[in-house]
């Protein structure tokens, strides 16, 4: 069988070397547009910082190796200009001259393409780039290295903003961020967004959001904003998102979908039958709403690849779906997330309840622990998990992880708290922040706790409701408080509830949470009307740390 690959990396060169380990007399060439077929793609922002010392360690595998270990006709630097799927075939360019080459079956693994968008003074802009091949990155690098380079505009807050704008503040650039949206990392929600804000600020990082950028002046060097505002800048990098690279699939005819990603079956074969697709061109399943969508991650791109081998061979191994379960590392802290956001679930028009947990990467009582807040969206009616969040300095990789497994696999918040999860000191807790969520889900579901999240505080409010405050006095003089609020600390609160009026609603806070909760059990079980705020204190200070009163 002759199989041809256009494109390597992760999904075609997974393809290419699980295609040989099934079949040792296939006939397999990779066709590599660029000069390096199986890069990490992934890493180069952190060779911008120096965190990744070496260039070369980028290379994951060379077109030289993979030769000789899997018997693969590699070809970097050879364009595939056209796929003529009557004739099962493909044109190719290589240092000026073009060749015909014919397939059984076609994988195609074109990848994505950065957004760029049509901007007056782009085409003069000297030192505006992207950031998605190892070319790429050199020249990024040759501006860095010039001793004229101070300050960098990032366009775009998402994940490889993000890491870009950490890799370019820590070689000493002063270091801008103009995001279009209400808040950076569009995928998480506000208030999860809101703690890795405040990291980029804790670091000198300027960010401007609700902006975006009109027009470049002074070949590049001036960034207009559309309000007008001018941000002077020696380097640019556009990080506004990508797009499936589908041009050779729209020309050859093959059927394409939602933001032009391409239309694949469970088993990854396009509208051709001999002609199969994987990685960031193509539409996948998200798996808890059956929406098409783009997920142009490493981790999705890699299993596909394997399992498109499977299905060229023969062997049935279909697409199940994807979560976008995504990581990112800004500073001192990583933001994690996996299915479905709130924001997504109520476009969807789903039945669904918020909960935030705050906890520590491992037992409070072993030194140098650090907090982590975990969001968990459910259904309280089923318990179904529709996705999961997570910000903190340590350990939120593993409980994402955990919650992405879950999700998967089907479980419900009745089977969080069930889950037996490793614990020592030094490693986490006796009741982990998973099984934590599980604890607060049931709670809510089962009626014994009623809870309003931080958006909705001001409204209540404003309403009439009292907010009653559970800390301790010392901790409003370190932490700040609400204003307006009443504070009985809760281990006096059952001695002083003659001070509470009975026909008066309560919205109760604690710094966390778990002590409102407790307080909002004592006073349910008086008769009192009392919700508890989600994510209390802590959580509100982040994402609306004006409305507090500061009082240290």
């Amino acid at each position: 069988m002759k199989i041809i690959i256009i494109g390597g990396v992760a999904g075609g060169m997974s393809a290419a070397t699980r295609l040989r380990r099934l079949d040792e007399q296939a006939e397999i060439t990779v066709y590599e547009k660029g000069p390096y077929v199986s890069f990490a793609n992934c890493g180069l922002p952190f060779h911008l910082s120096g965190e990744i010392a070496d260039r070369n360690d980028l290379i994951v595998q060379s077109a030289g190796k993979l030769q000789q270990r899997f018997n693969l006709n590699v070809q970097p630097n050879h364009e595939v200009i056209a796929i003529h799927p009557a004739e099962k075939a493909v044109v190719v360019r290589h240092a000026g001259e073009v060749l015909t080459a014919h397939y059984d079956r076609l994988i195609l693994a074109p990848g994505s393409r950065p957004i760029v968008p049509e901007l007056p003074g782009l085409a003069t802009a000297k030192s505006v780039f992207t950031l998605h091949t190892i070319p790429d990155l050199d020249r990024i690098m040759a501006s860095v290295n010039a001793p004229t380079t101070k300050r960098a505009l990032l366009i775009g807050g998402g994940f490889i903003g993000l890491e870009v704008a950490e890799s370019l503040r820590q070689r000493g650039l002063a270091v801008t961020i103009v995001e279009r949206t209400s808040h950076l990392l569009p995928p998480l929600d506000e208030e999860m967004a809101a703690m890795v804000q405040n990291e980029l600020t804790r670091h000198n990082v300027q960010v401007l959001t609700n902006q975006a950028i009109e027009a470049f002046k002074a070949d590049g060097h001036v960034a207009v904003l559309h309000d007008g505002t001018r941000v002077t800048t020696d380097l640019t990098i556009l990080a506004v998102g990508v797009r499936p690279a589908n041009e050779l699939a729209k020309a050859a005819g093959l059927e394409l979908g939602w933001h032009g990603g391409l239309v694949v079956d469970t088993h990854y074969r396009t509208s051709d039958p001999n002609i199969y697709a994987v990685g960031d061109a193509i539409l996948v399943k998200q798996q808890l709403t059956g929406d098409p969508t783009l997920i142009p991650l490493a981790s999705p791109a890699n299993r596909q690849g394997r399992q498109v081998a499977d299905n060229v061979m023969g062997i049935a191994h279909p697409n199940r779906g994807s979560l976008g379960t995504a990581i990112v590392r800004t500073f001192g802290l990583t933001a994690a997330m996996t299915g479905l956001s709130e924001r997504q679930v109520r476009q969807q028009q789903l039945t669904y309840q918020v909960v935030h947990v705050r906890g520590q990467n491992h037992a409070s009582y072993f030194p140098n622990g650090t907090p982590m807040t975990l969001k968990l969206v459910f259904n309280p009616q089923t318990g179904q998990l529709y996705g999961a969040q997570g910000v903190g300095a340590q350990g939120v990789d593993k409980r994402i992880d955990v919650l992405a497994t879950a999700i998967k696999g089907g479980l419900t918040i009745d089977d969080l708290p069930e889950l037996e999860l490793t614990y020592a000191p030094p490693f986490g807790s006796a009741k982990d922040p998973v099984n934590m969520l599980g604890y607060v889900a049931e709670n809510l579901a089962l009626g014994l706790s009623k809870s309003i999240q931080w958006h909705e505080l001001p409204a209540a409010l404003a309403a009439g409701k009292q907010l009653l405050d559970v800390r301790n006095p010392d901790e409003l003089k370190d932490d700040g408080r609400f204003p307006d609020s009443l504070n009985i600390p809760l281990d006096q609160l059952r001695d002083r509830l003659d001070e509470l009026n009975p026909q008066q609603a309560y919205v109760v806070s604690c710094f966390s949470g778990q002590r409102s909760y407790i307080a909002e059990r004592i006073l349910r079980q008086r008769g009192f009307n009392v919700v508890n705020l989600d994510g209390a204190f802590s959580l509100y200070r982040e994402v609306r740390p004006q409305d507090l009163i500061n009082l240290s």
